[in-house]
């Protein structure tokens, strides 16, 4: 964990991968940037489909509370995710609080027009000790319209607990090891969802030989 003062901050280069982190008053801005290899279309399906998932065990549940599309073409959507802190015992024992199942409230916001994706979350559970405010957006790449690039923001910021400093760093770790997670749940999706748009194209091509077969035997 890097030791900052105000408005101070680093960037640490990683393969297709950009992640900074700044101390701005008593909040810890976390931020990261990530090229995928697929175009925008791709990446946004997947998004809405990233959960379940092997990498993401700790979301256990997600529910969709609201799902409409405005007068614009825009289609929000709003989902309660639960999901398992894996905290250190030495971190529950600083915040006083036993319990490991928090609360993310969601709300994304897919314009098919100029082909964004705007996710924010926040949990709603232990808020009086620690609140996380995160931002995705999803974008095509401006050089490459077969790549799509993904911004991530936190703001982490620990109330009311002794050594909020080191508090904010391991959850800042936390949301990191998340973030790299949660790009390889993407690509996991994503080969999903290629291997069944080919199951069921073969499945069409033998629906459509079958006929074939049975019109030249007669």
């Amino acid at each position: 964990v890097c030791v900052l003062t105000s408005a101070e901050g680093f960037w640490r280069a990683e393969s297709g991968t950009r992640v900074g982190s700044t101390i701005t008053g008593r909040m810890k801005i976390w931020t990261s940037e990530h090229v995928f290899n697929h175009p925008w279309e791709t990446v946004f399906k997947a998004a809405m489909q990233k959960y379940p998932n092997p990498m993401n065990p700790c979301v256990v549940g997600v529910d969709v509370l609201d799902r409409r599309v405005d007068d614009q073409g825009k289609l929000h959507s709003q989902r309660l995710l639960s999901t398992e802190w894996g905290i250190p015992s030495v971190v529950k024992s600083l915040i006083g609080a036993s319990r490991t199942r928090t609360y993310v409230q969601e709300h994304s916001v897919v314009d098919p027009v100029k082909r964004t994706m705007e996710l924010r979350s926040a949990n709603i559970t232990l808020t009086n000790l620690v609140s996380v405010d995160e931002r995705l957006e999803y974008k095509p790449h401006p050089q490459d319209p077969e790549k799509t690039i993904l911004t991530q923001e936190a703001i982490i910021s620990v109330k009311g607990v002794s050594l909020s400093s080191y508090m904010e760093g391991i959850m800042e770790n936390t949301i990191s090891a998340n973030a790299n997670k949660g790009r390889e749940a993407m690509e996991w999706v994503i080969r999903k969802l290629n291997t069944e748009i080919e199951e069921l194209a073969a499945s069409a091509r033998g629906s459509i030989k079958m006929p074939m077969a049975a019109t030249s035997v007669e």
